[in-house]
């Protein structure tokens, strides 16, 4: 007979937003399961964020050298050990395993079930020959990456982002179908190891991204001897007797064909939900995910989908703000609901691109004329010239009344000069909040109170202005 377990919650999928809400429904007291039949840690830890952010950081140091003549500075080319590069990839995810082992979470009191789980029940999964039930679950299972149904490219084969951090060898030519972030941020890092690096798009690069931002960092990219293609057709993909990729590109007399060692396909992905048997626990679903509510739950409300597979963002941290909205109402009956306003998103390319909050589109769509943009060029601030980093720009989004909706940063540590943005648009706040405070000076993180300031140059510097100061002038 099967082995028959109970819990007040049992997450199916051990990544980053599973193992948030194991962690802290178990430390706060309930009876936790955790279902886990692949990797802990999931896709960020072992195939996705971190991964990715170390091959980049390695990148970063290989071309450390090229263009340090302009401070005085020079010396030998580096020499990049590709296989070395990996080492330290494996390094790091290493370094970071223990925190999202099995043995840490057992150590927090969650039973963790290191197999496949499936639904037989509204209120029951099937793991292996044990049956758990539970009177709440929350589904983690996270994406997985996909392909673009091009003719031979299954029998082909090639990498995502789950299998090139294993690849050992330096790629002579890495061919990328998906000019995304992922794409471009693969692309940089092994152009910058030695590769030479073609990005196929189908439609455009960054296309989700504001132009005028995306616009900086494809020059970068370009700059750098990537080759970006737009608008592409991919008509067929082969592999030569020798290991060679072809991809043809277009048809009729237009028609030519790359050739290059290694393929990365990096043009989106899918939820997953297959094996999961949510028909059995009354839960909809689609290639998208899982059908939920602003509470996270799903048709059926016993049942929660966090991450990835509840469709819409698929960001690490958004996985991690899920985690904390199912607690407060799977643990606290809490009506706590999502609330995207302050969404920040960062592609770690260099310069890096961050995003937090309304568009520029997107805050015209909704307020129409009633937005003020402001930008400020890094350019203009005394850091970026102390650092030879000048190129970027910040555009921040505000009502005409001043309330900040959004702001789009590309530059040095884009990411990190975000935050402050996503803080105020998280507390309501309006842009004289931004323009007053004291920025350090020099600091990049100047660049944020200057953009504020600039909300209030046509009013400052206005003729009215210069007639009443003018006019107190007369009173001594």
């Amino acid at each position: 007979m099967a082995k028959q377990l109970t819990a007040d919650i049992c997450v199916i999928g051990g990544g980053s937003g599973g193992l948030s809400v194991a962690a802290g429904a178990s430390q706060m007291g309930a009876k936790t399961i955790l279902v886990e039949g692949g990797k802990m840690g999931g896709d960020c830890l072992n195939y996705g964020c971190v991964p990715s952010k170390a091959l980049i950081a390695a990148a970063k140091k290989a071309f450390a050298l090229n263009g340090a003549e302009k401070f005085g500075v020079s010396g030998p080319a580096p020499e990049v050990d590709f296989s070395k590069v990996m080492d330290h990839v494996s390094g790091v995810i290493a370094a970071i395993a223990p925190h999202d082992s099995v043995e840490r979470f057992e150590g927090l009191g969650v039973q963790v079930l290191q197999r496949y789980g499936r639904f037989i029940a509204p209120d029951e999964i099937e793991v292996g020959d044990t049956r758990v039930k539970a009177r709440r679950f929350v589904i983690a299972t996270g994406s997985t990456a996909t392909a673009p149904p091009i003719s031979g490219l299954e029998e082909a084969g090639y990498l995502t982002n789950e299998t090139i951090f294993k690849n050992r060898t330096k790629p002579d030519h890495l061919i990328i179908i998906g000019g995304g972030p992922i794409g471009l941020e693969m692309a940089q890092a092994h152009r910058r190891l030695g590769s030479r690096v073609t990005v196929l798009e189908a439609f455009k690069a960054f296309g989700r991204d504001d132009p005028d931002l995306s616009a900086i960092v494809l020059a970068h990219l370009r700059g750098e001897g990537i080759n970006i293609r737009e608008g592409v057709k991919i008509s067929n993909v082969s592999k030569s007797p020798e290991g060679e990729y072809r991809v043809a590109l277009g048809e009729g007399p237009s028609a030519e064909t790359l050739k290059g060692s290694h393929l990365l396909v990096a043009a989106g992905r899918k939820a997953n939900v297959e094996g999961l048997n949510l028909e059995a626990a009354g839960v909809e679903y689609s290639p998208k995910g899982v059908k939920v509510d602003g509470r996270l739950r799903s048709t059926n409300k016993k049942i929660f989908a966090i991450g990835d597979v509840a469709g819409g963002y698929q960001f690490t941290h958004i996985a991690g703000y899920h985690a904390g909205i199912v607690i407060r109402n799977a643990l606290f009956r809490l009506p706590a609901k999502v609330d995207y306003a302050a969404i920040p998103w960062v592609t770690f390319t260099d310069p890096e691109l961050a995003n937090v909050g309304l568009s520029e589109a997107a805050a015209r769509e909704q307020y129409g004329d009633k937005i003020r943009v402001l930008t400020f060029p890094f350019a203009e601030m005394d850091r970026a010239q102390t650092d030879r980093q000048t190129s970027g720009l910040i555009k921040a989004i505000t009502t005409n009344k001043g309330k900040i909706l959004g702001a789009g940063i590309v530059g040095p540590h884009a990411g990190e000069l975000i935050h402050p943005w996503g803080v105020a648009i998280t507390g309501k706040l309006k842009i004289a909040t931004m323009a007053s405070y004291i920025a350090p000076y020099p600091t990049f993180g100047e660049i944020s109170k200057r953009a504020a300031g600039s909300y209030y140059t046509p009013s400052l510097f206005s003729v009215k202005t210069r007639w009443v100061v003018k006019f107190l002038s007369i009173f001594g």
